[in-house]
């Protein structure tokens, strides 16, 4: 399996910010729900194979057991990640400012509209040594890549947080964190909580802007209105 972060500056299909139905092996697909549903611990072989519908011999001709299914996902999760972070950064060109902004876009949109994948995060706990060690070189690949924008802004002057690598790990665990929490019918879409997300990471890095409200781009200064989904809205009174 190859571990290596793509070194592509290009989208790996669509633009970065383009989410279309996720496309997995159906076995990694249910392995994926039973995760989340039950805990890696919680979930048996046979619990996967019977919700495919293969036998478990079939499974263990395409994926060599329960570990294996679990690293793939999370690798397949965090190498997303890190294509449309860097597709987000190369856009954003040489101003550390844009592609700072853009990264944590990424990442937040990421995390929340595939919230399922990205969940599995919490069961890096249940990886075997070898497969633990290769997520979190990609895991650090990807902080490492926040953390030379955020120094490079601060060579220029654009932000002034006096610990760089504290403040790039809490923005991490704050994007991160959407995974969590983020609803589909909930009040806000994945777009506006990503804004909400770059302004608050704007603050942890020291960007003046994010106090002001003096932000160049590409958020204006007042916040996109709360969405109320159907299901929130007042039913209307019936007459009579």
């Amino acid at each position: 399996m190859n571990t290596a972060p793509s070194q592509d500056t290009t989208p790996p299909a669509e633009h970065w910010r383009s989410y279309g139905p996720l496309t997995l092996h159906p076995i990694l697909t249910h392995a994926m729900e039973a995760f989340n549903e039950h805990g890696y611990h919680g979930t048996s072989v046979r619990d996967i194979a019977g919700r495919v519908g293969v036998t478990v011999p079939a499974l263990y001709y395409h994926y060599e057991n329960k570990q294996a299914l679990l690293a793939t996902l999370l690798e397949t999760s965090i190498k997303d990640v890190l294509d449309r972070c860097r597709a987000a950064s190369g856009e954003a060109g040489d101003d550390p400012l844009a592609r700072f902004c853009g990264m944590v876009e990424s990442i937040v949109l990421s995390m929340a509209h595939r919230r399922q994948l990205a969940f599995l995060d919490t069961e890096i706990r249940s990886l075997e040594s070898r497969n633990r060690e290769r997520y979190v070189a990609l895991r650090d690949y990807l902080e490492h890549m926040l953390l030379d924008t955020v120094e490079e802004g601060r060579a220029q002057g654009v932000f002034t947080t006096p610990i760089p690598a504290d403040a790039v790990r809490s923005v991490l665990v704050m994007c991160q964190g959407v995974a969590n929490w983020f609803r589909e019918d909930g009040p806000l879409t994945a777009e506006e909580v990503a804004r909400r997300h770059v302004l608050l990471s704007l603050g942890t890095v020291g960007h003046p802007g994010a106090v002001t409200g003096d932000l160049p781009f590409p958020f204006p200064r007042h916040s996109s209105p709360v969405r109320t989904p159907a299901s929130r809205r007042s039913a209307p009174r019936a007459s009579g």
